[in-house]
């Protein structure tokens, strides 16, 4: 979930209305646009980074806001952002892939402003 200059890195993060006011609200269901999967979520599907589900949305919505905000994360970036969030499984590296195959899908040119 993102919203109100908040990003929850859990599952389910309760927030109180009087915290969001009318800030905007993105949640894992609200990346979807007109029926697609968002780049991010095919990314996790291709690469077979989503195992028993129990971090997928706080990984997920975590990731898209690294992407939002660095197009092209290293590697360390990646798992700097992604630190706050517990995978049992041990999809990391599937983890790691589909967030740099969601950057390409989304962002295809590289340029030298890299973040």
């Amino acid at each position: 979930m993102h919203g109100a200059g908040r990003r929850g890195s859990q599952a389910v993060m309760p927030v109180a209305v009087s915290e969001v006011g009318n800030a905007r609200i993105t949640t894992l269901e609200g990346l979807i646009e007109e029926g697609e999967l968002h780049p991010l979520q095919r990314a996790f599907v291709d690469e077979q980074a989503v195992q028993c589900g129990y971090c997928i949305n706080g990984v997920i919505m975590t990731a898209a806001a690294l992407l939002w905000k660095n197009h092209h994360p290293s590697d360390q970036q990646i798992r700097a952002a992604l630190d706050g969030n517990l995978c049992r499984c041990g999809a990391h590296l599937r983890i790691l892939r589909a967030v740099k195959r969601a950057a390409e899908l989304m962002w295809p040119e590289a340029d030298d402003g890299r973040k």
